[in-house]
């Protein structure tokens, strides 16, 4: 019986020892706490050039619609369709024979007028000599002193009478008032055309440089004003009036424009008003009616704080918020003011961050406030910044 009571006891104490070092063993064998990975965004303020995209249209430098001055027929046509032509240059010619018939007649009056004058201010000049004796009466005098002007009157309205005539004959050649491409011809050769008729024969456009009306809303300007009046947005002298354009297919125009005025009445009807902008346009590849988009800089914000914008979310209350890591590697949330405005693929924060905050932008799903993460860097370079924005924010430091 003793021996088998102490077998008993060795049995159970190795049943005991086997069953500690299994327990132990799935101690060990147990993995760690999964930790959510996160890609946080830290915060560092730069300077940053707020812009503003308008919608324009694109309108000629000049343009003259030319129209004849005076009646006749249309004997040439000395220009091509579409092409450039300069100030100057021949573009139709009317028939000038009657032109010329009536210059040579007026011509011919003037003479005649200038030939009656010379004798009859002789005789005036004797006249007046003779008076002085007493040869003559006054009234004999002032006759022919009377004759004498009439007839030098008579020779100012022929002169008067030949440069009209003059001008006619000029008119019937139809010169190009101002440099630019001229469109189409509304006229051919044998038609019969008014002076000042309603029709232009054809239209030129100076197009180099050439204008962008753009339209801005009379709101946003009062804001605008607002924000440079509190210190939040300044001016930045020279670049405030460079413009970049975006045309039609969303390619961005090669040369930079530069604000030439503002008008000073908002239209009623849309509460907006012209923004007028000059581009260079050498290589004709804006034209008159396109549609276009102009970026103009409206101040310049220094130590700007920017959210990428897959960032912020809304709560319930439809506040913007953010999930921030802290120091200690827990996720908090915090509520943010923004502007509502893109500055590339991020957001303008105005209060709720500051510098050094790491903001969640990638894994918002896995976590919640309280929870602990592993923060690793956001890759910028996965994010695709408009082309219509600022793309680059300076540090203060490299500010001018």
């Amino acid at each position: 019986m003793h021996i088998n009571k102490k077998t008993r006891l060795i049995v159970c104490f190795v049943i005991l020892c086997a069953g500690l070092m299994l327990g132990s063993c799935n101690r060990k064998q147990q993995p760690p706490p999964n930790i959510p990975e996160v890609a946080v965004f830290t915060i560092k303020p730069g300077r940053v050039a707020l812009t503003t995209e308008l919608p324009g249209r694109v309108f000629a430098y000049y343009v003259a619609e030319v129209r004849p001055q005076v009646h006749g027929i249309i004997q040439k046509r000395f220009f091509e369709e579409g092409a450039d032509v300069k100030a100057g240059s021949l573009l139709y010619q009317i028939d000038p024979a009657p032109y010329q018939a009536a210059y040579d007649n007026a011509k011919a009056a003037l003479a005649r007028a200038e030939a009656n004058v010379p004798p009859i201010r002789l005789r005036t000049e004797r006249y007046k000599e003779l008076l002085s004796v007493k040869a003559v009466s006054q009234q004999e005098y002032d006759d022919i002193a009377a004759t004498l002007k009439q007839l030098e009157a008579e020779v100012d309205t022929r002169k008067a009478a030949v440069e009209s005539a003059r001008i006619n004959l000029e008119y019937s050649s139809i010169r190009a008032p101002i440099t630019g491409r001229i469109g189409r011809s509304n006229v051919t050769v044998g038609a019969l055309v008014t002076a000042h008729q309603a029709a232009p024969l054809a239209v030129i456009q100076q197009i180099d440089p050439i204008y962008v009306d753009a339209t801005q809303s009379s709101a946003n300007l009062l804001r605008l004003r607002q924000s440079i009046a509190a210190g939040r947005i300044k001016q930045d002298g020279p670049e405030q009036t460079k413009v970049k354009l975006l045309l039609e297919d969303g390619t961005v125009y090669p040369e930079e424009g530069r604000l030439k005025f503002s008008d000073v009445t908002v239209d009623p009807s849309t509460g907006s008003f012209i923004l007028r902008m000059v581009f260079p346009n050498k290589k004709h590849a804006l034209l008159p009616g396109m549609y276009a988009r102009a970026i103009v800089q409206e101040g310049v914000v220094d130590n700007a704080i920017l959210v990428p914008q897959q960032g912020v979310s809304r709560d319930p209350k439809g506040n913007p918020v953010v999930l921030v890591v802290d120091g200690e590697g827990k996720v908090q949330q915090r509520i943010i003011n923004i502007v509502e405005r893109a500055i590339g693929d991020k957001w303008f924060v105005t209060s709720g961050l500051a510098p050094g905050d790491r903001v969640i932008v990638e894994g918002t799903q896995k976590v919640r406030p309280g929870a602990s993460v592993k923060a690793v860097p956001f890759d910028t370079g996965q994010a695709k910044p408009s082309e219509k924005a600022e793309k680059a924010v300076q540090p203060p430091a490299k500010a001018n």
